[in-house]
């Protein structure tokens, strides 16, 4: 899968004293779970991020935000970020905490049979 690597490896970095984290291949790149839910992905050359849901509205306001669809539906909950949103440390940082903030209340996706 194409996706920016070396932003794979700062989520890492960002990541590597968190318990539970896994990696997973999902969403045209690469996700990052914690405690078994998917929190953070690098998709191609963006983040995806999985956000408190009533968060949603908010953050699309910004312009380097679009929500992710399902069809042609927007999901709550779930948001692409340019790279424009997190070039700085301290960009970076927010998205990352606010992935991280909200995995413990999100719900595990069903296991495949």
């Amino acid at each position: 899968m194409a996706y920016d690597h070396n932003l794979a490896d700062r989520i890492r970095e960002a990541l590597v004293d968190i318990p539970g984290v896994t990696e997973k291949e999902m969403f045209s790149g690469i996700a990052f779970m914690v405690d078994g839910k998917m929190c953070i992905n690098v998709s191609h050359d963006s983040l995806m991020c999985r956000i408190d849901p009533a968060l949603t509205e908010e953050l699309l306001e910004h312009e380097y935000i679009s929500p992710m669809m399902k069809g042609k539906t927007p999901m709550k909950g779930y948001v692409y970020v340019a790279p424009e949103g997190f070039r700085t440390k301290k960009q970076f940082d927010y998205w990352v905490q606010l992935c991280l903030e909200y995995n413990p209340i999100a719900k595990a996706s069903k296991k495949k049979k």
